[in-house]
């Protein structure tokens, strides 16, 4: 039951884009079609997920018995750096064309705070492997959501008359806002 709060938590409550404002770069720049904000979605996935487990070891294996945790952050970004480095060369292989739409914003995974958000935090909270593997499925999945919800609305607001001082991005940054607003309504109910 604990994971499963956890999970839900890491994905509605807790949502990384929408009440901890991190990643949100890729939320703003991939978030204009739907399809590539669910390749960018499933990328972030990969590497949240396998980011969480590898730091986890890293951090317990190496880094907590050998006393050196303050160099947590400078491996956390080079295990983060390695495998958006692998999804990059998976998705230009197997779908040119999502990595033609991600364009700048697939390499930029490897600076988007919200993967290195997880893993620090998962070493914050003292999480089991089992628990950061939550807490990593579910933080990105959380960012799925906000990023596909996003692009939804994008592609119907492209069809709307919006007044001329908010084209572009003002109409966005205040969808946002109000996104943000909406899931603050779900703050408290999982602690």
């Amino acid at each position: 039951m604990d994971l499963l709060l956890l999970f839900l938590s890491a994905i509605i409550v807790n949502n990384v884009v929408l009440s901890r404002f991190l990643g949100i770069c890729p939320f703003l720049g991939v978030s204009k079609r739907v399809e590539t904000s669910v390749g960018m979605g499933m990328a972030v996935t990969f590497v949240i997920t396998m980011a969480s487990a590898i730091s986890y070891a890293v951090y317990k294996l190496i880094l907590d018995p050998m006393n050196i945790e303050y160099l947590s952050t400078i491996t956390f970004i080079l295990v983060i750096a390695s495998l958006v480095q692998f999804v990059e060369m998976v998705i230009q292989k197997t779908s040119p064309s999502l990595y033609q739409a991600l364009g700048v914003f697939l390499p930029l995974i490897t600076t988007n705070c919200a993967v290195l958000g997880v893993a620090v935090s998962n070493m914050t909270n003292n999480y089991s492997l089992i628990q950061s593997l939550v807490a990593g499925v579910g933080t990105s999945l959380g960012f799925t959501l906000a990023i596909v919800l996003m692009a939804g609305i994008r592609e119907r607001i492209e069809y709307n008359n919006v007044p001329k001082p908010f084209k572009g991005y003002p109409i966005v940054l205040l969808t946002a806002g109000l996104m943000a607003i909406a899931f603050l309504g779900f703050t408290g109910l999982i602690k």
